[in-house]
């Protein structure tokens, strides 16, 4: 997420040059490398040792971050109709588009099932809730923000009606849920204090939600507009309800921006109150200030404006710098092997102890 995110920054960025198109070429090549290790490492670990699936889902926090593979994905999507669409041909935007249903499949899973683990399965207090909850919540709004970018390359007007209305779909079942998170989210700060160290960084996702949904609604808007009057949908007398579409949605972008701008005070003045060791959490940081970034830069673009234009590069460029800094100390601590930590094994550990201890509590007994 967060090395798909800078690359899509870069690609973007309101005042590009043409190395900077190539560095944001790299850095997706190397998203996609990443995405694709990781993801067969995952595959084999779960067929080979099916048991940790089992834990891995019933686990409170660990479980949570399923909701990252799609929202991965989602980076990669865009970047092949940022990149290989205008290389390859019609063929690419088809590629784009069939990942994009995948995408969207996997997002509704998340947001609907790992909710309902934390009310059904999990044990949890107020106390402990981190805002790692909103990350199954997000995924689903990603691929509505994805889908709003596929859309825009698809040939078929058709195909792209059914996309942004999937896409709005999308948005309607994470983005008010998030909300809602948010507000659970808000009273566990207000009536705990602050997350501990070692999870700190989470108080940067709720960025995520916002960012991402702004930025959604003014792509999605923007689809519409152009596509709403080719199918004839939403006849109204006015014959205008694509630029609703696109107006409404631009000025709740703005309210959403404005409305990060109090969590990206919150997290800032929080980090600055602890002093936090380097971990994988870090990785935290990059992708909710990037889909941040995102949206400003993109409110610049539909204004236009030089203010968010000139903001977003400010923000585009260090978040690359952050990127770079988490990647350098992943790398380092990766090598040390004292990085990567699963917390569902300790649970595994523990059934396996039980049992154990009842194999030889049976077998004294039989004797």
């Amino acid at each position: 997420m967060g090395t798909g995110i800078v690359s899509t920054l870069l690609h973007n960025l309101p005042y590009n040059g043409i190395w900077l198109y190539w560095i944001s070429v790299v850095i997706f090549a190397l998203n996609v490398f990443l995405f694709c290790v990781f993801l067969l490492i995952s595959i084999l670990r779960y067929a080979i040792y099916p048991e940790i699936w089992v834990v891995m889902i019933r686990h409170p926090a660990q479980s949570l971050f399923l909701g990252t593979f799609p929202m991965g994905l989602a980076t990669i999507i865009n970047m092949i109709v940022f990149v290989c669409v205008p290389a390859w041909g019609t063929w690419a935007v088809y590629l784009a588009w069939g990942l994009w249903w995948f995408d969207a499949a996997v997002s509704i899973f998340t947001c609907f099932y790992l909710p309902f683990m934390i009310m059904y399965v999990h044990k949890t207090e107020l106390s402990g809730m981190t805002a790692a909850w909103l990350l199954p919540i997000v995924a689903p709004i990603v691929a509505a923000a994805s889908g709003g970018v596929v859309a825009e390359s698809l040939p078929n007007p058709q195909h792209v009606l059914w996309t942004v209305i999937v896409s709005y779909v999308l948005w309607g079942t994470g983005v008010p849920l998030a909300m809602v998170v948010l507000v659970v989210y808000f009273q566990r700060l207000t009536m705990h204090k602050l997350p501990p160290r070692e999870v700190i960084v989470s108080v940067f996702l709720p960025l995520g939600p916002l960012g991402q949904g702004g930025f959604a609604l003014m792509q999605l808007g923007k689809v519409a507009l152009t596509t709403f009057p080719v199918t004839d949908t939403l006849v109204v007398p006015s014959g205008h309800a694509g630029e609703i579409l696109y107006v409404v949605g631009w000025m709740m972008a703005l309210i959403m921006w404005g409305f990060g701008l109090v969590w990206l005070f919150f997290a800032l003045a929080s980090i600055t109150r602890s002093r936090f060791p380097f971990n994988m959490g870090w990785w935290g940081f990059t992708f909710p200030l990037g889909v941040f970034t995102v949206s400003t830069t993109t409110l610049g673009k539909e204004l236009p404006s030089r203010f968010f234009s000139v903001l977003g590069t400010v923000f585009s460029v260090m978040v690359t710098l952050l990127w770079i800094v988490v990647a350098t100390g992943t790398v380092q601590k990766a090598i040390y092997g004292n990085l990567i930590f699963a917390p569902c094994l300790k649970d595994l550990e523990g059934k396996e102890e039980q049992g154990e201890k009842h194999f030889k509590k049976s077998a004294r007994h039989s004797v």
